[in-house]
């Protein structure tokens, strides 16, 4: 059933909806680097963020314009997105940072701290929903922008070095965490006029990564070691170290029901863990999909960046090998691969059925995802683990198989 189900599957390969390259490049300069570092939706789908380079991040209203998607890709709000054009629809941005850009995040949308820090800025207009993105800069400051208007907000001092990766808290708190190469990580409480409220130490390497669970109890952080730091996200201690991969982890994300959390490494591997109890439950090897190329060679694999899909059952990842890949949660092997060059981050849309990817020329790509039904059993699993721990789910009087099922023990 497996080899018929991977054979099915093995013929959706993604394919290339738009591609969008950065303009004019600017004059070179010391400060100046084309990297896609950080590519990011917003929550409720409606902007996309780009770091195209040369300290510029690119906001975008979503979908894109037609001139962008091939005839037949066309999104299905698309009438309804020309009916509103010329009554106040969204613009395109261009946010002049000043510095390099490594981080993205979109705050959570619509939520009602967001109209107070709106309204501390901007007196005038007291009652206006305000969407937020944090930008993560090369000399350790974060600037928070205004998205529908484009206006800086905030900025954040404290870090000593690149702010590598940022990640809101979903609940719609605006509690902010900063991933930096000063081996730290940062709380801050834009709330508070952007205060800063906590100091995460212990990181020997520089931070690359940050994630918080859906359910905003945890808090995982990947550095240039070995192991990755779980932290509360309540009482911002650390939990437990999870060891298990050969090299730096780079990457890190949890599912949607914040019952397992995905790491990816220079290792070539991705490893699934419960978080609650630290079990290793899988792990995904990255080998060589093209024979001309030397498997021996282990950072023609290494891995960049890791996602989970919205629904929960598909993974996407990106390696140095020029493959974006997807991965589904039962299987051990990619079910669909796409070639994409210098490849460094990946981000599902939120509704399911993009994949952006950023590379290092500074351009973003868009592609075809799995679309899914997913079915009652998970749809079930999903809503209880939301808000059920492993050990809670252990301890119901309900039988092993079910329990297992609950758990994600059954790969």
């Amino acid at each position: 059933m497996e080899s018929i189900l991977l054979s099915v599957r093995k013929q959706e390969e993604p394919l290339l909806l738009a591609e969008l390259k950065p303009g004019r490049p600017h004059q070179f300069d010391w400060k100046s680097s084309c990297e896609t570092w950080s590519v990011a939706f917003s929550p409720d789908g409606s902007w996309f963020a780009w770091s195209q380079g040369h300290c510029i991040v690119k906001l975008i209203p979503w979908p894109l314009e037609e001139q962008f998607i091939p005839k037949g890709f066309e999104a299905k709000s698309r009438s309804s997105k020309n009916e509103t054009k010329g009554r106040g629809s969204p613009k395109e941005k261009t946010l002049d940072c000043g510095q390099i850009v490594w981080g993205l995040a979109f705050s959570p949308w619509p939520s009602p701290p967001s109209r107070k820090l709106w309204a501390r800025h901007h007196p005038q207009v007291p009652d206006v929903s305000c969407l937020v993105l944090a930008t993560g800069l090369n000399d350790g400051q974060i600037k928070i922008w205004e998205v529908q208007t484009g206006l800086l907000l905030l900025n954040l001092s404290g870090h000593q070095d690149v702010v590598r990766d940022l990640s809101f808290t979903p609940s719609g708190s605006l509690i902010l965490v900063s991933a930096s190469r000063d081996k730290t990580l940062r709380i801050w409480d834009l709330n508070k006029h952007g205060k800063q409220i906590q100091v995460l130490s212990g990181h020997l390497q520089w931070v690359y990564c940050c994630s918080i669970s859906p359910d905003c109890s945890m808090l995982c952080s990947a550095a240039g070691e070995k192991s990755v730091f779980l932290w509360s996200m309540r009482s911002y201690t650390l939990i437990r170290k999870l060891e298990g991969h050969q090299s730096s982890v780079v990457s890190c994300d949890f599912s949607p029901d914040s019952a397992l959390l995905v790491t990816a490494s220079y290792d070539t591997n991705v490893i699934m863990w419960d978080p609650y109890t630290g079990e290793r439950l899988r792990s995904l090897h990255h080998t060589q999909v093209d024979p001309a190329m030397d498997d021996s060679d282990v950072h023609i694999s290494s891995l960049r960046s890791v996602c989970f899909s919205p629904e929960g059952l598909y993974l996407a990842t990106v390696a140095d090998d020029r493959l974006l890949r997807i991965w589904a949660l039962e299987l051990k092997t990619p079910i669909a691969f796409a070639p994409m060059t210098n490849g460094l981050c990946c981000t599902f849309f939120p509704h399911g059925g993009v994949i952006a990817t950023g590379t290092r020329d500074g351009h973003v790509q868009f592609w075809t995802a799995p679309r899914v039904l997913s079915s009652l059993k998970h749809l079930c699993r999903k809503a209880l683990r939301s808000f059920l721990t492993t050990y809670q789910v252990l301890a119901l009087p309900i039988p092993k198989k079910m329990k297992e099922f609950l758990t994600y023990r059954t790969f």
